[in-house]
């Protein structure tokens, strides 16, 4: 697909749109003004490539795939969306054999998947049509998320005791707050931060490298961000000698006014047991309620498998309503 053709990227995010909220009570799907930002200049982090299947003239199902470029070299990211009146006709599992011919061409030996699947499926989606659409073709389930909902605003007074109960565990550490792009002062710890969310984030089976750190990359992405009328929303905790060693990232969008949705939640290993995980998250949800009242729900993906990250979400009163499957297959 030509991703300077808007035509061709409206047909495709159509397809893809009327499939991720097919069946699904609380679906996120990009909108089209941030699939065709991210299509168009996705930054130095990753190549991304999209693909039309075509019946008789009509976009009956999507494709996309995401190639990482400083790290993770032999990794592709893989995504099928079939048009949900004309499933079952074979035309996703020549979208996916197609995706898996790309990214062979391209020297990428493991291929990562993931796909939704309701609250009470088993963890690993087995017997659901999506998660057995995968396992069928030689993927391996690797990692169970569990996609959770908080409704806004919380409680009253609930952040503020929260942060109150964590704060005698921390008084070597400041908790700071921003939106937009990170500070300079701060920007070269949150990047070395930052890029440890992919392997420092339970991985259950999944194969996966650390990210490369660096400054220009993250101002790549803050720029993209922008371009896609995101705006994060970004807590940190700062050590006396001025290091990021905690953070969490709240992302809002200009196209969907009333949601926000949790990024990552770090906290470095070394500075561990201080409560620093549950201060950054009701710091930035106290900010998120301040700056952009209109938001009233916000959503998450948790490792079923992460205690400790659970137990911060339910305190914070976020509750499960479905699951996803991560999936890899070595080739």
């Amino acid at each position: 697909m030509d991703p300077f053709d808007d035509g061709q990227v409206a047909a495709w995010h159509a397809v893809y749109e009327r499939s991720q909220t097919h069946d699904r009570t609380f679906p996120n799907p990009w909108r089209l003004a941030e699939a065709h930002a991210g299509l168009r200049e996705p930054g130095r982090r990753r190549r991304l490539l999209a693909f039309c299947g075509v019946v008789d003239g009509v976009v009956v199902c999507s494709g996309a795939l995401s190639l990482p470029q400083l790290d993770n070299l032999a990794s592709a990211v893989l995504a099928v969306d079939t048009e949900p009146s004309l499933r079952r006709r074979g035309y996703g599992a020549a979208m996916l054999a197609h995706l898996e011919q790309r990214a062979a061409a391209e020297g990428r030996t493991l291929l990562n998947a993931e796909t939704f699947y309701p609250a009470d499926a088993p963890v690993d989606g087995a017997g659901h049509d999506n998660a057995d659409f995968l396992s069928n073709r030689g993927y391996a389930f690797g990692l169970g998320d569990v996609h959770r909902r908080l409704e806004l605003p919380p409680e009253p007074g609930l952040l503020d005791r929260l942060a109150d109960e964590a704060a005698p565990h921390h008084p070597a550490y400041q908790i700071r707050t921003w939106r937009g792009p990170a500070p300079d002062e701060l920007v070269a710890s949150f990047a070395v931060i930052s890029a440890s969310l992919m392997t420092e984030a339970p991985l259950g089976e999944v194969e996966r490298e650390a990210e490369v750190a660096d400054v220009a990359v993250l101002r790549d992405d803050e720029a993209l961000q922008e371009k896609q009328g995101r705006v994060p929303y970004i807590s940190v905790a700062v050590d006396r000698a001025g290091t990021v060693v905690a953070f969490t990232t709240l992302m809002t969008t200009v196209h969907e006014p009333g949601r926000g949705y949790q990024w990552g939640t770090v906290v470095d290993r070394a500075h561990r047991g201080h409560r620093l995980g549950i201060a950054v998250k009701a710091a930035n949800l106290r900010a998120l309620q301040q700056h952009d009242p209109p938001v009233r729900e916000v959503f998450t993906y948790n490792a079923e498998g992460n205690a400790h990250m659970v137990a911060i979400n339910d305190a914070l009163g976020f509750v499960a309503v479905e699951r996803l499957g991560e999936f890899q297959k070595r080739t």
